[in-house]
């Protein structure tokens, strides 16, 4: 059951703005952290479309491929350098190579982290190098999901917190989290997840005995967002994550940025550094558009009965 598809609909069907053509074709280089079909890269595909650009006429895309090997990051960042690219998209864990990327052309990111944290940028109101985009680091959202959690399963008492401490900006993230456990009379237990050690990660997860999980955005839970739902089920934990992706693969509920919107507002920046603005003079941004969607089917599997009001309040609800 989804809502708000007749906004969506007039969104779509608003006449793109005029546009100048640019005095050359303009060569912009994506890097995907997965493999094709990349939704993420066709929201900055529509993006530049509704922004009036027109690929194959005034732009071309250079795209590469990691799939999921971050091994390869390096030799895809020479391969974009080599296509002779004007402005380059790194998209999550991709950016990784921003510091190399910006070294020689402009850098546009979409981080699930903190690019601070990750040393990208000097601030997010004055980055201060060659590179700039959004952050879906949100601690006020991170604080949100414990609410959420308790309000979809009130007699959570134990939570399993996961994510990856390598992740730029996790340890604000933990710490917002914890606290707000504590505020609920929650008990936190954080489970540090690794890919290389997942399934005994996911193993100590179980042995903790949570009855609740909040898993962070990142890398490696994205990766491997079924078998994280999957083990939450098995344990008969109610779960709630950062992104819809992840309630799509089996969840309880998610809380966070719209993907799509948050792709396609690259656009805006790749358009400012083409039209001359310096990626320094653009402060870094943190979506605006957040969603709250909900798994009916898992949360039947788990014995839940969810609240009719936050049933009302949900953006999207998976039957």
């Amino acid at each position: 059951m989804r809502r708000r598809e007749f906004l969506t609909l007039v969104a779509t069907t608003v006449a793109a703005p005029a546009r100048a053509q640019p005095s050359r074709r303009i060569r912009i280089g994506y890097l995907s952290p997965s493999s094709p079909p990349d939704p993420n890269l066709e929201s900055f595909r529509a993006g530049l479309r509704e922004r009036g650009y027109i690929e194959g006429s005034d732009h071309d895309l250079e795209v590469r491929y990691a799939n999921r090997d971050f091994t390869r990051i390096s030799s895809l960042v020479q391969e974009l350098l080599s296509a002779k690219v004007d402005v380059a998209v790194t998209a999550g864990p991709m950016t990784r190579a921003a510091p190399l990327i910006a070294q020689s052309v402009p850098v546009v990111f979409a981080l699930s982290g903190g690019p601070v944290d990750a040393n990208i940028v000097v601030s997010f109101a004055r980055p201060g190098g060659n590179a700039t985009g959004v952050s879906m680091l949100q601690l006020d959202i991170a604080s949100k999901r414990v609410e959420l959690l308790n309000e979809v399963a009130p007699a959570v008492r134990r939570v399993a917190v996961l994510g990856n401490h390598e992740h730029p900006g996790v340890q604000s993230e933990l710490r917002v989290t914890r606290e707000a456990a504590k505020m609920l009379g929650l008990q936190a237990v954080v489970v540090d997840l690794n890919e290389a050690s997942l399934q005994d990660d996911l193993e100590t997860v179980r042995t903790s005995k949570p009855d609740g999980l909040v898993v962070f955005p990142d890398a490696v839970t994205f990766t491997h967002r079924q078998e994280i739902a999957r083990a939450a089920l098995r344990m008969g934990a109610a779960s709630i994550f950062g992104w819809k992706t992840y309630v799509q693969a089996g969840g309880l509920a998610s809380y966070g940025p719209v993907q799509a919107d948050t792709h396609m507002r690259l656009a805006y920046f790749v358009d400012r550094i083409i039209k001359g603005t310096k990626p320094a003079d653009l402060p870094v941004e943190r979506p605006t558009k957040l969603e709250l969607v909900v798994n009916v089917k898992t949360a039947n599997a788990l014995g839940l009965v969810l609240p009719p009001a936050l049933l009302a309040r949900a953006d999207e609800v998976i039957e």
